[in-house]
């Protein structure tokens, strides 16, 4: 009787698992991140920096970047098992503003970001933070 429930609960777990409400291949999906600095130039030289970009999760740190118009920072993901994988940023506009914001949430954009070849697009404009689900139409986020 006790080997029976050894492999009886295994057994109905997996299977429960697969009854989930979304298709188990989400969490397979390599999801695309990109921020464009969007920023204007101002008195800033063409080529140079003026936003600095530091991004990471709970276990990467991807580093910090230095952003001249028009760059992109990016990079790939996966979900976790339990679909809580966070990418957050910290943005600094160089003699301007600074904010924290969250460019990867698995629980938000795990569907959302499916519609542009698994790809959320940011844009970091002198008003805010947009994203774009098919890289043509643009929503503020966040705010400076």
């Amino acid at each position: 009787m006790g080997n029976l429930k050894n492999v009886a609960l295994p057994m109905l777990l997996a299977l429960s698992l697969l009854h989930l409400p979304f298709p188990e291949s989400l969490w397979f999906i390599n999801y695309h991140i990109h921020i464009v600095n969007d920023l204007p130039l101002g008195n800033s030289p063409p080529n140079q920096p003026n936003l600095f970009m530091h991004c990471k999760s709970k276990n990467k740190d991807l580093g910090d970047r230095p952003m001249a118009k028009g760059q992109d920072y990016t990079w790939d993901t996966k979900l976790n098992f339990f679909r809580t994988t966070l990418f957050f940023c910290n943005a600094r506009w160089v003699g301007r503003k600074s904010r924290r914001f969250d460019a990867f949430d698995g629980s938000r954009d795990e569907r959302r970001c499916l519609e542009y070849h698994n790809s959320c697009m940011w844009s970091v404009r002198a008003d805010g933070f947009y994203l774009s689900i098919n890289n043509a139409t643009w929503f503020k986020i966040y705010p400076w």
